[in-house]
């Protein structure tokens, strides 16, 4: 559960820094909006590749076990060779 909240929490992150480098952007009027475009897309981008990362790891330590179309390929392909 704490790690599907984290995970919930940095998507909930993403897209506000998403936002917010949008909001920058539009309004755009000089040097120091620009900085804070650039600054809220860095965040988003370093805070994805954690998220990724942290995912990955989660997947291969058991702490988050996958469901979806991928495993049951998976199973169906090692009944198969074996």
């Amino acid at each position: 559960m704490i790690i599907k909240s984290l995970v919930i929490i940095a998507f909930i992150l993403i897209i506000i820094s998403l936002g917010s480098a949008l909001f920058h952007l539009v309004r755009h009027k000089n040097e120091e909006d620009s900085k804070k475009t650039l600054n809220s897309l860095t965040f988003r981008i370093s805070l994805s590749i954690l998220l990724f990362i942290f995912i990955f790891i989660a997947v291969i330590t058991g702490g988050v076990k996958p469901h979806g179309l991928g495993v049951k390929m998976h199973a169906q392909n090692q009944g198969l060779i074996e």
